[in-house]
């Protein structure tokens, strides 16, 4: 089974955070869709797309994976006999929830390819959202990142740090996976940006009207963007 492409959605209860992560990518938004206008794209400068948004209703803001496959209901059948449950099948999609309960999509693969180069911005530093990471608590940790595992075919690599591990991506995908264990708390997902200078993104970031959370000196820096959702600007290479 492979993964064609992926797509991270940033599910907000109102939308309010989209002119925010437009500042944050560079990105444009596309034509809306859905009865209510509740889903859009960010379109890159260049390459395919691989960020949307969409308006759920219901707070908090959050995120979520789509993968595009070329069977959607083959793949399906492997994430249910890993542990998934089906929540809501349609025609070319199927919403499911993995065994520690987070919400991800089959969608049908529709020749995405290109990847997006990372953008420079006025302050000379280069980045991109390059990374979904997958906040564990322990008790989960183990059984969730072989689901995903399972259900990828991607192998599993050590970091620097003792809590976190990444997926070895496939070839020319936009997102890389990433697993943290939290200790405990709910299972959820936030995105990463990938910066050659930390330090100058995050000054761009609160400009648009992000809130530092915490400093990892030369690692990372977590804010909060306009929504209350969290997410990362890391030191790792923007260059794929």
């Amino acid at each position: 089974m492979d993964v064609r492409w992926m797509t991270v959605f940033l599910d907000s209860p109102v939308r309010v955070a989209e002119g925010f992560w437009l500042g944050v990518t560079g990105a444009s938004l596309s034509r809306r869709r859905g009865a209510g206008g509740e889903f859009a794209t960010l379109v890159p400068r260049d390459g395919d797309a691989y960020v949307r948004v969409q308006v759920v209703g219901d707070p908090p803001a959050r995120s979520h994976l789509d993968l595009h496959v070329d069977d959607v209901r083959a793949v399906a059948g492997v994430a249910v006999s890993l542990g998934a449950r089906v929540v809501r099948a349609e025609e070319g999609l199927i919403v499911l929830r993995s065994p520690a309960g987070l919400l991800f999509c089959l969608v049908g693969w529709r020749g995405e390819a290109r990847l997006p180069a990372p953008v420079r911005w006025p302050g000379g530093q280069l980045s991109l959202v390059d990374q979904v990471s997958v906040d564990l608590p322990d008790a989960a940790y183990e059984v969730e990142v072989g689901f995903w595992e399972g259900l990828t075919g991607w192998s599993r690599r050590p970091t620097g740090l003792p809590e976190f591990e990444h997926f070895q991506r496939g070839p020319g995908m936009p997102l890389r996976l990433l697993f943290q264990r939290l200790g405990s708390g709910a299972a959820r997902m936030h995105v990463d940006l990938a910066c050659d200078d930390v330090d100058a993104e995050v000054v761009r970031h609160r400009a648009l009207g992000a809130v530092v959370v915490r400093r990892v000196v030369g690692e990372w820096t977590t804010l909060r963007d306009p929504a209350g959702r969290e997410y990362c600007v890391t030191a790792r290479s923007p260059l794929r």
